[in-house]
């Protein structure tokens, strides 16, 4: 067996960290904006992340400690923590939030990056999961597409 291997499970821990840290992010966004259209959108999608938590959660503790082969060492554990420690991602801390969203439309651009960047995650982690975990990780896929197409849609009320 080649020595460079990367744990599943651990990608998997990452998607759940990215997919609280969308969750706070969208909750930030509902308690920032007076407009109640805003307030509701972020809201519902808040809850939306939070119920992706839970199904990548039960993945998570139904994925057995399989292993991907790389072509050299950390290439796979480096390629997914890329997608993971994006910028975006640290900007969410309450601190620079207010600095980064001023306006509903800096937070539906910054929303739909969340949604594109998890749509590039599930579509790289899903070739490495079991054909059953393949269709749960296709599911939150096609639910994150729909945020993006909902958020993108509300965009142009905001142009």
């Amino acid at each position: 067996m080649p020595d460079n291997i990367f744990n599943v499970a651990e990608i998997i821990d990452m998607g759940i960290a990215k997919e609280r840290k969308r969750r706070d992010f969208y909750g930030m966004v509902a308690k920032k904006f007076k407009d109640k259209k805003m307030q509701d959108l972020f809201t519902q999608l808040r809850d939306w992340e939070d119920e992706h938590v839970k199904k990548f959660t039960n993945i998570r503790n139904s994925v057995e400690e399989s292993e991907v082969v790389e072509s050299y060492q950390g290439e796979f554990e480096a390629y997914m923590k890329a997608l993971v420690d994006d910028l975006q991602y640290k900007q969410i801390s309450s601190a620079n939030f207010a600095k980064y969203v001023r306006n509903p439309l800096s937070a539906i651009k910054y929303g739909m990056g969340f949604e594109r960047d998890a749509i590039l995650f599930f579509g790289e982690l899903i070739r490495h999961m079991t054909p059953s975990h393949q269709e749960k990780i296709l599911e939150l896929i096609v639910e994150e597409k729909k945020h993006l197409i909902y958020l993108a849609a509300l965009k142009a009320d905001y142009e």
